[in-house]
């Protein structure tokens, strides 16, 4: 398993912003696609986005269009999810994970290494 760790969690208000990222121990995470997903108290846990790696597809829940940007630091080693225009219903624990290969998978499942998530509350 790639060990994976986010931050940039917190509090902020609606309306505001905040970016996420998730690093990567001893790899690079420019080889895996990286999906971010979400879970609320009460709630299953989501998918919110994901970026491949072999050509750079992205992808985003409905709530999050227009609102979210996931994207990619190789510098940094990281991948980062721009939160703008949060709303208390994007409160939540956040972890970042990544599939076995260079894809987006279409089931949680598929997803073989998960960080210990970050906790985002959208309040005022």
């Amino acid at each position: 398993q790639l060990q994976l760790v986010e931050s940039g969690g917190g509090l902020v208000q609606p309306g505001g912003s905040l970016r996420l990222s998730c690093a990567a121990s001893g790899f690079t995470l420019d080889y895996y696609a990286i999906g971010w997903f979400r879970q609320a108290p009460g709630k299953e846990r989501e998918g919110v986005s994901c970026i491949s790696s072999s050509d750079g597809s992205t992808y985003y829940t409905d709530s999050v269009k227009g609102r979210f940007t996931i994207s990619r630091d190789n510098a940094k080693n990281t991948v980062n999810l721009q939160m703008n225009s949060l709303k208390p219903e994007d409160t939540a624990v956040y972890y970042c994970a990544a599939p076995l290969g260079r894809n987006c998978p279409t089931r949680q499942i598929d997803f073989a290494s998960w960080g210990q998530g970050t906790q985002v509350t959208v309040s005022s």
